[in-house]
């Protein structure tokens, strides 16, 4: 056999900000085939997601990565954490926004039969990467996928990935996305 090496499998990254898209992606392209996926109508305003859109396009064609868009439904996203405004980061309100941005995530690994599933969100360490961590595990039991359970702020991640963000002059915003945060 000329190539007897096995394919690395393709996990399906949920990326939030392109800054801790770009290092999570080359962290985990030694063991995967990774596939970026920018979903966030969590992001307020619109601006700003297209700037951050802009970028995660610009990362994804200069390492060669496929990159796959959600629609953007702010106003659907408003519905679903209704009642949850005044939360406190890392509250009711963001565990409803893991769990959407992840379930959809999800579904679309599914889809597109990628058995792998993972997120950046657990790089802020103003994420409760716990409760993703448990999102993600029920999430991998419903729709038969594996979920990385990386913690990827740990070994200094959430450092590398403003340093990696610097070294490639990326877009670093100053809240996570949502109006509730940017307050």
């Amino acid at each position: 056999m000329l190539n007897s090496r096995k394919s690395k499998p393709s996990i399906l990254l949920h990326i939030c900000c392109v800054g801790c898209g770009a290092y999570v992606s080359d962290f985990l392209k030694t063991n995967f085939e990774v596939v970026l996926y920018f979903f966030n109508p969590n992001i307020f305003p619109k601006e700003e997601y297209d700037v951050r859109l802009k970028e995660t396009e610009r990362i994804a064609n200069k390492f060669s990565l496929k990159l796959i868009i959600g629609d953007y439904n702010h106003e659907n996203w408003l519905n679903k954490i209704k009642g949850h405004e005044a939360d406190s980061e890392r509250g009711k309100r963001c565990r409803i926004c893991y769990q959407h941005r992840l379930e959809v995530t999800a579904c679309l690994a599914k889809e597109k039969n990628i058995k792998y599933f993972t997120s950046t969100l657990s790089v802020s360490p103003h994420k409760d990467a716990n409760a993703i961590k448990t999102i993600g595990k029920k999430l991998e039991e419903k729709y038969n996928l594996k979920f990385l359970d990386n913690d990827f702020k740990k070994n200094n991640g959430f450092k590398k990935a403003v340093k990696f963000s610097k070294d490639l002059n990326l877009y670093r915003q100053n809240y996570c996305g949502c109006e509730f945060s940017w307050r």
